[in-house]
């Protein structure tokens, strides 16, 4: 795995783990740090990406739930919500091209949610990509 997509694997984990309930950010990096042995420059891209999301996540759960059509935010199951947070993040806030964010969130789904959960993320994020 490059270094970007363990960075971005990194972030939505810090996320699915604020979402439950951690709120030191900069703790659960450090611990991630330490476990993984990680770069420098991936955990300062992972960093970079989760805080972003967290301090953009109003903004970014509105555009989820434009597209979640028939879905309210509370029944996207965590995982799924935390890859969709970062994606967003990335294309909306970073100009990350739309197909890269696209395609490493689906990865990120495969690998940590379901199949069914790759198709709902690669809808959503279609969905905003056309925007």
């Amino acid at each position: 795995m490059g270094k970007r997509s363990t960075a971005r694997r990194l972030a939505m984990q810090v996320l699915f783990q604020l979402d439950a309930g951690q709120d030191d950010l900069t703790f659960l990096l450090e611990q991630s740090a330490r476990r993984e042995r990680l770069l420098p420059d991936t955990m300062q891209f992972a960093g970079e990406l989760a805080l972003g999301a967290r301090e953009h996540l109003a903004e970014l759960d509105k555009y989820i739930a434009e597209k979640s059509i028939g879905w309210a935010l509370e029944r996207i199951a965590g995982v799924d919500k935390a890859i969709l947070r970062l994606a967003v993040y990335e294309i909306k806030f970073l100009q990350t091209p739309p197909s890269v964010a696209i395609n490493e969130a689906v990865e990120l789904a495969k690998k940590f949610s379901t199949a069914e959960s790759a198709k709902f993320v690669n809808g959503i994020l279609g969905g905003l990509a056309e925007k």
